[in-house]
């Protein structure tokens, strides 16, 4: 019999639904489900805690597991995990790229507004010197 196959046929002959087998676990009810279907399987810590609370070893408990598919889901895991972790790092490369990118573009805009204040002081004074009388340029009063 499979460890999931075990799990489930323990948990009904205490009359525990899996909510109350995950209370007892400390882990959610989906956790439960996940072991029931064979999708994951327990830490040691809880193994332990499974084996106590079933009033059976853990060499009881885990007897006919099949290794290797515990490894390979292991390792599917650990893919997941990574994946979704190199996908957490890109994300915040690419929040920080536009925190910098406006910066930048403030930056750009403040200069810009300069240079076109500069401009248009620099031509009015220009336009002074060549109109004098003009009042059109710049007024003296």
């Amino acid at each position: 019999m499979k460890f999931n196959e075990k799990l489930l046929k323990l948990r009904k002959e205490k009359g525990l639904s899996q909510e109350e087998l995950g209370m007892e676990m400390q882990v959610s009810r989906q956790t439960i489900s996940k072991w029931e279907a064979g999708q994951s399987y327990p830490d040691f810590t809880r193994l332990v805690m499974l084996s106590d609370f079933f009033d059976m070893t853990l060499d009881e408990l885990v007897k006919d597991i099949d290794v290797q598919e515990v490894r390979e889901n292991s390792l599917t895991n650990e893919k997941i995990n990574s994946i979704y972790r190199v996908s957490q790092d890109v994300d915040a490369i690419l929040q920080n790229k536009t925190l910098k990118d406006m910066i930048k573009g403030v930056k750009w805009f403040i200069v810009g507004s300069f240079i076109v204040l500069c401009l248009v002081a620099a031509v009015s004074l220009i336009l002074h010197f060549i109109y004098p009388n003009s009042n059109i340029f710049w007024r003296t009063y």
